[in-house]
């Protein structure tokens, strides 16, 4: 492992005044598979108190002293160093009660969640693996440190945790793990939204997301009670042959990039569907108003999961064009990017062809085309010489003022019906035109 030189100075200072220190949990994991770790938590036999005085002259943050965790500054960076613990009961299936100190790395390894976040290392002795953490990160498994039904009780976000490590990783979450979480499930009820966000989100991004949404669909639906109508849900559309929801988990199959509004945009385009749906008189499905109906359920479920502003309005954005008929010219091009910008209008082509290639094999090779097509347009687009916004409308209320407008509503509604005649290009964007037309209709 390639220890960073600030870690080491404090693992130094920590061995040099007669204590244990290792580096623990996620950065050794990270280490052993290639990634570069984001933390490097440390862990020690130093109680709080006796760590502080080891830094003493440091810069020291008291984290959480009641947990043992101390901070300590070094070159603009945090470290967490934490004595080792054992904790007490989960009464309320989140936190422990309390803490108590210890001296054993054993105990204190003992009480994390998965084998291959409970793995220490030290320069001097190596990793120390108490519970196979090498060997499931070997072959691929996700396995609890011991009982995994106690793991679960003590704290239900580990449920979460499990598939979100199983995504990112590529795990296969081992039997009785699997089994554990198949039964207390419902004690994510006690789990605040921002953190169930947290793990899903990291999920989505990970690499299986797809199948773990399928394996785990009671899970999802459970936090998610708006997923359910669409499991099962036929759609009885010649462009369809998966129902919605397995159409939804194809599409987001097909969403390579790891962006987090596109892919809760691929799993919620569809949302929608199941309350809209009519059939036709030959028996054909169909979903009229579904990506407005898609819209206002993702909105309910995105703030419910506290996702911030900014991402919920990304992807009800994509939710709300992911059916947009393409027309292959640049007044399409200037209407969606009046619409969003240009960054969105990107992703929404990704999904577009996402969407297409999660239905059935009719003309999809022609739409494809279209999707490609109009990507290739929108990277030549001149937005510098294009108009898709008031601001770049070649006429300005300064302009109608001394034409002898007045300022208020109607000068509104006359730049926007000339920025709209422009973007159909039903009228020139330039001065003189625009201005020929305002006297013309306007003043006469």
């Amino acid at each position: 492992m390639r220890i960073p030189n600030d870690v080491k100075v404090i693992l130094n200072k920590l061995n040099e005044s007669g204590y244990e220190a290792y580096v623990v949990g996620g950065c050794v994991r990270d280490s052993l598979i290639g990634k570069k770790p984001k933390d490097w938590d440390i862990c020690t036999n130093a109680k709080p108190e006796e760590t502080m005085e080891v830094f003493k002259g440091f810069h020291i943050i008291p984290t959480g002293l009641q947990h043992g965790t101390i901070t300590v500054m070094l070159n603009g960076e945090g470290y967490e160093i934490t004595t080792y613990r054992i904790d007490g009961d989960y009464s309320d299936g989140r936190h422990p009660d309390a803490v108590s100190f210890t001296s054993s790395l054993a105990e204190d390894l003992a009480r994390r969640d998965f084998t291959f976040n409970a793995m220490a290392y030290s320069e001097e002795e190596g990793i120390v693996d108490l519970y196979g953490g090498v060997e499931d990160l070997k072959y691929k498994r996700l396995k609890c440190v011991g009982n995994p039904t106690e793991r679960f009780n003590e704290d239900a976000l580990r449920i979460m945790r499990a598939i979100r490590f199983s995504s990112v990783l590529g795990t296969k979450i081992e039997e009785n793990t699997h089994n554990s979480m198949v039964e207390l499930y419902k004690n994510l009820d006690k789990i605040a939204k921002e953190r169930i966000n947290v793990e899903f989100s990291k999920m989505l991004c990970g690499k299986t997301p797809m199948f773990l949404l399928s394996e785990y669909h009671f899970i999802f639906s459970y936090i998610i009670p708006e997923i359910k109508p669409m499991i099962g849900f036929k759609q009885n559309n010649p462009y369809h042959w998966l129902d919605v929801w397995n159409h939804s988990l194809h599409v987001l199959f097909e969403v390579k990039e790891k962006d987090l509004a596109l892919r809760l945009a691929a799993l919620f385009h569809d949302i929608g569907k199941p309350s809209c749906y009519v059939e036709s008189e030959d028996g054909v499905g169909h979903f009229y108003g579904h990506a407005e109906k898609s819209v206002e359920i993702a909105e309910s479920v995105l703030k419910r999961l506290k996702y911030s502003n900014e991402i919920i309005d990304e992807v009800l954005t994509l939710v709300k064009y992911h059916d947009v008929q393409i027309s292959l010219s640049n007044k399409f091009i200037r209407r969606m990017l009046n619409k969003m910008p240009k960054e969105t209008f990107e992703k929404l082509l990704v999904l577009k062809k996402a969407d297409i290639l999660g239905q059935a094999n009719v003309d999809r090779e022609k739409r494809l085309g279209e999707v490609e097509k109009i990507g290739q347009m929108l990277t030549e687009f001149k937005m510098e010489e294009e108009c898709f916004s008031l601001k770049q409308l070649k006429i300005n209320g300064n302009d109608l003022i001394k034409m002898g407008f007045k300022p208020g509503k109607e000068m509104g509604i006359i730049l926007n019906k000339l920025f709209e005649m422009v973007v159909e290009e039903e009228i020139e964007n330039d001065y003189e035109v625009l201005k020929s037309y305002v006297e013309r209709v306007y003043m006469k």
